[in-house]
């Protein structure tokens, strides 16, 4: 598994993050409790995205000082895009993320902290993930050609489903969950287990915990062979999915403000999806460079989502949107 970054760099990308998450920890817990407000998810996006590139311009200049000007622009290109495909592709997680709050009416106060632990654990899985794929890349180049196929038909998939209502009800995992273990019907505070008639039992937050992770393997499967098709640099697709996933839980909530108006993103990330499946199936024929991916990406993106807000469902007149 080559790639161009230095030992400090790994190390300081790692130290990063750990700061990063018991910062994230220490408001949590400073705050408690409480309603995240569009203002604060807004403010806290930004300070996520001001980050991640200013940790992609930390990483040019290391790239350059050891390989030059023509790998470091490449290089940090490929940052660029693989962060803005991760972060596409993220917006789909949150759609299913609110649909989940929704189904079990979770209150605003306590999403925050089942957000913050899915994040936790969505790290870890994603780094197993990535230095697995990318050991796989290494050794057995066909792999590719596997990723491939599999993001052209999950794309075709994500948009024969788009705009069809999931039926939580039916998920095979809530009905394992809901046969092997006891559940309250009402919440007790932040709390995943809490006594009933002398039993401890689940809550319904519990089930939350449980479905925000199913949902985050599910999404990293789709996503990481994603980014593997702009590069196969293991601390690039490590750092922009990292990055991509820290920034989360504030554009939860930002998102969750106006998801009604973007009712067709659906539809451009699955044609992002299948773009990047067959660019990694013609991988050896033809060699699309990283700028043209990142134009493409851009270009669905901002076609769907002004074709969305155009075409927004009108809200009942006196509602907010």
């Amino acid at each position: 598994m080559e790639t161009v970054a230095p030992t400090w760099l790994w190390a300081f990308f790692i130290i990063s993050v750990l700061a990063a998450l018991f910062i994230d920890f220490v408001v949590l817990k400073k705050q408690g409790a409480h309603e995240v407000s569009v203002k604060e998810a807004l403010n806290w996006s930004i300070i996520w995205v001001l980050l991640s590139f200013a940790f992609n311009g930390l990483f040019w200049w290391a790239v350059y000082q050891d390989h030059g000007l023509q790998t470091a622009n490449t290089r940090s290109m490929e940052f660029l895009t693989g962060y803005l495909i991760e972060k596409s592709l993220a917006v789909d997680n949150i759609f299913v993320f609110l649909m989940i709050f929704t189904y079990f009416a979770v209150p605003p106060a306590f999403q925050k902290r089942v957000l913050m632990i899915g994040i936790i654990g969505a790290i870890v899985l994603r780094t197993v993930m990535i230095l697995v794929g990318s050991w796989l890349i290494s050794e057995f180049h066909w792999v590719l050609y596997v990723f491939g196929a599999f993001l052209l038909l999950t794309g075709i998939k994500m948009w024969w489903a788009a705009g069809k209502e999931p039926d939580l009800e039916s998920n095979p995992a809530l009905k394992l969950l809901r046969r092997v273990m006891p559940v309250s019907q009402q919440f007790d505070q932040e709390k995943f287990f809490t006594l009933e008639n002398g039993k401890r039992v689940a809550t319904p937050l519990f089930l939350v915990i449980a479905l925000v992770g199913l949902t985050d393997v599910i999404f990293a499967v789709d996503s990481i062979p994603a980014i593997f098709a702009i590069t196969t640099d293991p601390f690039i697709v490590l750092t922009s999915n990292i990055f991509a996933i820290l920034g989360l839980r504030a554009m939860y909530f930002l998102l969750a403000a106006v998801a009604a108006k973007f009712h067709l993103l659906s539809y451009g990330l699955a044609v992002i999806l299948a773009f990047i499946g067959t660019k990694m199936l013609l991988i050896d024929v033809v060699k699309i460079p990283v700028l043209v991916s990142l134009g493409v990406v851009v270009a669905i993106l901002v076609v769907t989502m002004v074709v969305s807000l155009k075409t927004a469902p009108k809200l009942p007149s006196g509602a907010k949107g």
